[in-house]
């Protein structure tokens, strides 16, 4: 089948890849790749990847194109799941014959829910979903595909045993080659990171157990399954061959520390070829594994800190004591590794107190840059359950974003409320940013690069714009 992977037209701005933690419009305009839809593109032999959002391709173009297909296959998420399936619609308005299929985090928990409010939508791809749309794309009838729920010629929803949870992630092709084909990678831009840069998986699930991670409780798992030092290192040397321009690659793994050995294996290699490198990591790495990671290209680690109150992160099941968080992030320091640090202002046991100890602390310990994100209960995560148990979610605000795609502070307590979680984030971030010391470091990297001065500008209009957007908002 002629098949389309698409990451559809959505709001302004707005970040919808499985590459991103949380599907919403940035704070500073930004994009993670595509990686979810491109690895079932990889395998399909002529499909077409089309990102919409950081390529700027509207409804219009979309449905323009519509005929050229035979299946299409769209990533869709909490917040973007009215939006998605109205373009299903639009889509098939041009061409009837299209199949349309969902996959994502959103329809592997609800694939019941999903099908029964959007009758359009033909089927959805459950859990980890590479080979299952292969196999539709190869022209398998629905009943003989497992992992999807469909809806029969009678119209009855079907849901087909699960696939296998795929442990030989070698058999994977390289995701790189259709970044090649089909993307912009200068439409990528991370504000902590060097651009251009390319993010991509050498691995899938994480073993820690946080109550609000959505993609480990709902697609990849909590065994960490990797690809071999050496499938990731030949990725890399094609990417570096085919993409000269790019100044880092990211690893975008739940957690890349979980298995030391392996990362310390892969940083030796990238050494060799004089890479530099970033990656997802826990605030727990050893100062001895640090060094090796530094001395072999790796520039910036991406922590979630999430709280600097010590039962907050039991509450969570965070696995993490502040403490050695402190400790691990003075040896980042020390090392010269840069931290991109994440908060989550709202989660179970949160109070006015606690949000001050978490400011306190990240001003502390002083990460290069922050991110400040509302707690987001989705589906299918232990805080959703436990929050609609405790009833301290709003059926009201269960869209987690706002109908301009910013974040909205879904969760309330009897102590603490939705106005006061949402207005923190600003809060935070002024008294992070606005420090005279932090200040004067952004000024020096301004001063040392002319690209950095356009850059930081260029973010600080962004910043002080979404600032004034959340004031509307509230």
């Amino acid at each position: 089948m002629r098949t389309l992977f698409l990451q559809a037209p959505s709001f302004d701005g707005f970040d919808g890849g499985a590459g991103s933690r949380y599907q919403a419009r940035r704070e500073i305009k930004s994009f993670w790749f595509p990686t979810w839809l491109a690895q079932p593109a990889a395998l399909i032999e002529n499909s077409k990847l089309i990102d919409a959002p950081p390529h700027k391709v509207k409804l219009n173009d979309v449905t323009r194109i519509a005929k050229d297909y035979d299946l299409v296959v769209l990533h869709t998420s909490t917040p973007s799941f009215a939006s998605d399936v109205a373009t299903i619609k639009a889509m098939k308005e041009v061409n009837p014959n299209l199949k349309a299929g969902l996959i994502g985090a959103k329809v592997a928990v609800e694939a019941e829910k999903s099908l029964q409010s959007a009758p359009i939508v033909d089927f959805a791809a459950r859990n980890e979903f590479d080979f299952t749309i292969k196999e539709i794309a190869d022209g398998r009838d629905f009943a003989n595909v497992k992992g999807i729920s469909y809806r029969n010629s009678s119209g009855v929803i079907v849901h087909n045993d699960d696939r296998a949870v795929l442990e030989n992630m070698d058999l994977l092709p390289f995701v790189t080659p259709v970044y090649k084909r089909d993307l912009e990678i200068e439409k990528y831009f991370i504000g902590y990171l060097k651009h251009p840069y390319i993010s991509l998986y050498t691995g899938r699930g994480c073993k820690s157990r946080c109550t609000f991670c959505l993609w480990p409780q709902t697609v990849g798992g909590h065994n960490y399954r990797t690809r071999s030092v050496g499938h990731v290192i030949d990725e890399i040397k094609w990417a570096r061959a085919a993409f000269p321009q790019v100044k880092e690659f990211f690893f975008d793994d739940d957690t890349f520390t979980d298995d030391l050995p392996r990362a310390e294996a892969i940083a030796k290699e990238l050494g060799k070829l004089g890479i530099t490198w970033s990656c997802n990591a826990k605030a727990n790495v050893p100062r001895k594994s640090l060094e090796v990671l530094s001395e072999n290209g790796l520039r910036l680690l991406l922590v979630g800190y999430e709280s600097g109150n010590q039962q907050i992160l039991h509450n969570i099941k965070k696995g993490m004591r502040v403490e050695v968080a402190r400790k691990f992030t003075k040896d980042c320091h020390e090392l010269g590794i840069k931290i991109h640090g994440t908060f989550i202002l709202g989660l179970p046991g949160e109070t006015k107190e606690t949000i001050e100890e978490t400011v306190k602390f990240a001003t502390e310990i002083n990460p290069h840059t922050i991110q400040v994100s509302l707690a987001a209960p989705y589906p299918g995560t232990f805080l959703f359950n436990q929050a609609v148990k405790e009833g301290w979610l709003d059926e009201a605000n269960a869209e987690l974003v706002d109908e301009n795609g910013v974040q909205v502070a879904p969760l309330h307590y009897p102590h603490l409320s939705h106005s006061e979680i949402f207005h923190s984030v600003e809060d935070f971030y002024k008294r992070f940013y606005f420090r005279s010391g932090k200040i004067a470091s952004i000024v020096g990297e301004m001063v040392t690069s002319p690209d950095m001065m356009k850059r930081r500008l260029r973010e600080g209009v962004e910043f002080f714009q979404f600032l004034r957007e959340r004031r509307n908002v509230a």
